[in-house]
């Protein structure tokens, strides 16, 4: 089983330097193979291979000594990313998405990461050495699993750095079989609610920040470009986002835990984030669906299952289960979007409206 562990490094500033110092190389080497490749196929009509691109580097090296300190299989790293992007160029044309542009150039500031494979690096303990820049203390929040096919070092927007181990051959940790079900209704006023009648309010992380984000936004945008006084405005507002995700990303990842340990099956709302996202008729609701972050959530419960064992099942949306009683099956036609209570005509059950479209959810799931 593959899986990603990540952890925040610690570090003498000098190292951080010359890993910084990589990263710009990595962006110039990024910069220079784009150009080729775009002169290439507007003269030739055709996209130069990544294998002609990669021989060429032994040449780059000899010709700029500063390349001869970072490592090839980083070197060969950085042409297989534009690979990818020339791929996914490719793609969006012969599928006309859109108005498909070449790929963009990468400025010092968005190229924040290098990548190694099997050599140039040296796992011992909670340190983590690197050739020719030195050595990290790593924050082990838990241990490094499998085996570890490729060490990416990222920096943040905020100015701190992490490692990401991408490793083979994971121990499964399945658990225990459980036979319960669950049905998951998403909303805009509550992050969710359960066909168990639980209601999971929605943080609204970055509402409740966003009176602090525009303080530091519009002290950012005040600042002299260029300045140390910008960059240092820069860093504070970027900690602030940083801290956003990491108190969203926890609030999921505990969530996601609980559902997955507690029921066998997991049935969700088949949902289209992306309509939900461009709803122009309501700004509000956009910002609280992508406050929310479902997509995560859903992501989350995949991979999380996955590993556990488990089952996530994505029932089809009908309107029709909006307005159907859970307890008789009778379709209530008078109703609203405004009702958040309600009683069926039929059999006359009180209903909540978020809970009586979840366990709705849940039984036609179990039907499919």
């Amino acid at each position: 089983m593959k899986k990603t562990f990540k952890y925040r490094l610690l570090a003498k500033q000098q190292t951080f330097v010359k890993a910084t110092d990589w990263l710009i190389l990595c962006q110039q080497l990024y910069n220079a193979a784009l150009e080729q490749r775009i002169n290439f196929y507007r003269q030739r009509g055709v996209a130069i291979s990544c294998y002609n691109q990669i021989k060429q580097l032994p040449e780059l090296r000899a010709n700029f000594p500063e390349y001869e300190e970072v490592g090839s299989q980083v070197l060969q790293d950085v042409i297989e990313r534009l690979d990818k992007t020339f791929k996914a160029f490719f793609s969006r044309i012969k599928n006309g998405q859109g108005k498909a542009g070449f790929p963009r150039f990468k400025s010092k500031d968005r190229y924040d990461s290098f990548t190694l494979k099997q050599t140039g690096w040296r796992l011992e303990d909670k340190y983590l050495s690197i050739r020719n820049i030195g050595r990290f203390k790593l924050r082990l929040s838990r241990p490094v699993e499998g085996i570890i096919k490729t060490v990416t070092i990222h920096r943040e927007r905020s100015g701190h750095w992490y490692v990401c181990f991408a490793c083979d051959y994971v121990p499964e940790r399945k658990l225990t079989p459980c036979e319960k079900s669950v049905g998951i209704h998403m909303s805009s006023d509550k992050f969710c609610t359960d066909s168990d009648e639980a209601c999971v309010e929605n943080p609204g992380y970055f509402i409740q920040a966003e009176k602090r984000l525009r303080i530091a936004q519009r002290i950012l945008s005040r600042r002299v470009k260029g300045s140390h006084r910008r960059e240092k405005a820069r860093v504070l507002l970027a900690k602030k986002y940083e801290k956003i995700t990491n108190q969203r990303d926890y609030f999921l990842h505990k969530l996601a835990n609980k559902y997955i340990a507690g029921y066998g099956a997991i049935y969700l709302e088949d949902v289209n984030i992306n309509s939900a996202d461009k709803n122009q008729e309501n700004h509000s609701v956009t910002k609280i669906v992508q406050d929310a972050s479902w997509g995560k959530f859903f992501e989350l419960l995949n991979y999380k299952a996955e590993e556990a064992g488990r089952s996530v099942i994505k029932v089809p949306y009908s309107e029709i289960a909006d307005k159907t009683c859970s307890a008789c099956g009778e379709i209530n036609s008078e109703l609203t979007l405004g009702d958040t209570k309600w009683v069926c005509i039929t059999c006359g059950v009180l209903h909540d409206s978020a809970s009586n479209i979840a366990k709705n959810i849940l039984r036609v799931g179990q039907t499919l």
